[in-house]
């Protein structure tokens, strides 16, 4: 069995292939056979030593993958042999608040998914939608449940509310995706034509350039009447959140995604953009299981599709994570394992 390791995190080179013994299933435990797996930028983070969760060193890389279940513990109940599944984020959290005991993630402190093989706990596993693609379903557990859980965490939107998405990063793509299926009005922010092009294509009702309109919220106000967002998908957060207090409703909701940066980034709020607001900031980071299989419930029913970027076989695993941190691409980096 081949997985990607990271040998040493913190290196460019320190995603190394290694050779190994099929694993066995524990008693609650499932053997999946994974076909696809995903990137997102918290993997760049760990890879790269800036992400604020230490990395297990040898961990197995990559939260989200997807494949079939080939074997099963004998106490399992939950699945069988022949299933389509993808993991929990957090393998342990299941539901309700998150607790430290539960902080556990996949492809950091515990083995991911860019293996040809893994075994994960029953309760850390979720079916996938029947239509999505393997590289499809293979998207969904990190940015699809942050995107979900912005949407959904806080108080409930208004039928036909506005909300504010920033840039065409993965968690805003699917953003606009599933405030279209709650039957809100999109207003997406981009610096690129690619980027204003896919948002459109996904239901952006109106897509402003940030790089001709800095101060973006204004024409988030003319678009609105004055009114401003019921919700702001904040994810260029801290350095955006100015304009997304000024973009917010007076009773608004901002879900803040907090981005890592090169140098230590602090939260600065003039007094006079939040003077003008009774909006709540709601920090979220991704979900629980039960986030993901509402989720996956909504994807189905919808019959939506993840935004694929482009696809690499296994053997150009370290070409993918090169592809990512370039930067420019709009949807997901795939990683194709089974053939």
């Amino acid at each position: 069995m081949r997985s990607y390791r990271l040998d040493k995190p913190g290196q460019s080179d320190g995603l190394v292939l290694h050779e190994g013994e099929e694993p066995a299933p524990g008693p609650t435990e499932v053997l999946v056979r994974v076909h696809a797996a995903t990137l997102n930028r918290r993997d760049a983070l760990i890879l790269g030593g800036r992400y604020p969760l230490p990395a297990r060193p040898g961990v197995i890389a990559l939260s989200d993958g997807a494949g079939e279940v080939v074997a099963t513990g004998g106490a399992v109940t939950r699945f069988r042999p022949g299933d389509r599944v993808t993991g929990s984020y957090f393998p342990r959290w299941t539901g309700g608040r998150l607790r430290p005991e539960l902080g556990d993630q996949l492809g950091c402190t515990v083995d991911g998914l860019l293996t040809e093989y893994a075994v994960l706990d029953e309760q850390a596993l979720v079916a996938v939608p029947d239509h999505l693609t393997w590289a499809e379903a293979a998207s969904l557990s990190c940015a699809g449940v942050a995107a979900w859980s912005a949407l959904t965490g806080g108080g409930p939107l208004p039928p036909g509310g506005t909300v504010v998405t920033l840039g065409s990063g993965d968690v805003s793509l699917f953003a606009v995706q599933f405030a279209k299926l709650h039957g809100c009005r999109v207003i997406a922010t981009s610096g690129s034509a690619a980027g204003a092009q896919r948002l459109a294509a996904l239901g952006a009702d109106h897509v402003i350039d940030y790089r001709r309109t800095p101060e973006w919220s204004q024409e988030v106000r003319r678009l609105t009447g004055g009114e401003g967002a019921d919700l702001v998908v904040e994810t260029h957060g801290p350095a955006t959140i100015e304009q997304s207090l000024r973009s917010a409703a007076l009773y608004g909701q901002i879900a803040l995604l907090w981005v890592v940066g090169e140098e230590p980034a602090e939260l600065r709020i003039p007094d006079h953009a939040y003077a003008g607001t009774m909006a709540t900031i709601r920090r979220y980071f991704v979900g629980s299981r039960s986030d993901l299989e509402a989720m996956t419930r909504a994807v189905a029913a919808h019959a939506l599709r993840p935004v694929i970027d482009r696809e690499f076989g296994f053997e150009e695993a370290p070409q993918a994570y090169r592809h990512f941190l370039a930067g420019g691409t709009v949807g997901k980096v795939v990683i194709r394992v089974a053939s």
